[in-house]
């Protein structure tokens, strides 16, 4: 009986050793926190791009992450997220959004923090990044987009334009300043219409396309999350929509994609993590932007939709 006790013991030290090995062995090489200000088309495809280059990026070398990702739902939850990453001692954390990226760079100097989805970084610090941020940058061309505007819908001098957007996100008022210049300089009459509580969304846009010849919407996550109202009142008014981030209520944009943004991200993340490049080494990049019309929204009001 001893020496049938004896084995049993044996073979129970000999299978915790085992399972300590294993759960060693499946310890990832990096863990990244994600904070992503909230879930909307743009901002999901940016996450994904992160995750799948900077996966694909430590493979090749034989290494392995672990990604904590985290959705805010609104910007003041941003600093509990990142504050738990610091916690957790994470090895970098990726930022998807403006809110997201000052929540982080508020929270720590010593962890490697990268954005994107955010449009303008100098403007975002007051022209001093921190030395552990950088990342991507949805800018597009403003010129041309309020040029495209003007050229699709043959837009005079007189005629009025509504720019939407959340007055919470600095990101939008950097890009209305922008478009209300350049449409004025053209003579286009240009009038913001804002709003801090998406209740308030569905009686300005009501307004907006009772008043507007035509609605623009800059890179607005709270727009771009409640886009759906913007299209269906604005259909019914029969109001193109023209968005700097495309989507789906969109007639026509210069935008960049925004998947790719993300893998342009998760590579800088690669760079930062295999020792290669420090943070400080790695300038803001953006993307070139495209342009893409809705065919069938454009057809509905007659809109040509050039060849090329």
């Amino acid at each position: 009986m001893k020496k049938i006790l004896s084995i049993a013991l044996a073979l129970l030290l000999c299978m915790g050793a085992l399972l300590t090995v294993t759960s060693c062995g499946d310890k990832a090489d990096f863990t990244v926190g994600i904070c992503q200000l909230m879930e909307h088309e743009s901002l999901d495809k940016a996450t994904e791009g992160f995750i799948d280059a900077l996966t694909e990026a430590l493979e090749k070398e034989g290494k392995t992450v672990k990604f904590d990702t985290q959705v805010a739902g609104e910007a003041n939850l941003c600093t509990t997220v990142v504050n738990t990453f610091k916690a957790n001692k994470v090895d970098l954390i990726m930022a998807n959004a403006t809110p997201a990226l000052l929540a982080a760079a508020n929270a720590t100097t010593e962890i490697p923090v990268l954005g994107t989805s955010v449009t303008d970084y100098s403007d975002t610090f007051s022209g001093n990044i921190p030395e552990n941020v950088s990342g991507t940058s949805d800018a597009v061309p403003f010129d041309e987009q309020a040029q495209m505007m003007i050229d699709t819908l043959d837009l005079v001098a007189g005629d009025k334009v509504g720019v939407l957007y959340c007055t919470n996100e600095s990101n939008s008022l950097i890009q209305y300043n922008a478009v209300k210049e350049l449409f004025e300089e053209e003579g286009i009459v240009v009038e913001a219409y804002t709003f801090s509580e998406t209740t308030e969304l569905q009686a300005l846009v009501n307004s907006a396309a009772s008043e507007c010849k035509a609605i623009y919407v800059p890179s607005d996550n709270t727009v771009a999350q409640n886009d759906s109202v913007v299209g269906t009142i604005c259909e019914e008014k029969k109001v193109p929509v023209f968005t700097s981030y495309g989507g789906a209520v969109c007639y026509a944009s210069l935008a960049i994609d925004y998947y790719e943004l993300g893998r342009k991200t998760g590579e800088m993340a690669a760079e930062i993590l295999l020792g290669n490049k420090k943070t400080t080494d790695i300038e803001v990049a953006t993307l070139e932007p495209t342009v893409v019309y809705n065919e069938e929204l454009c057809a509905k009001l007659d809109i040509e939709v050039p060849e090329n």
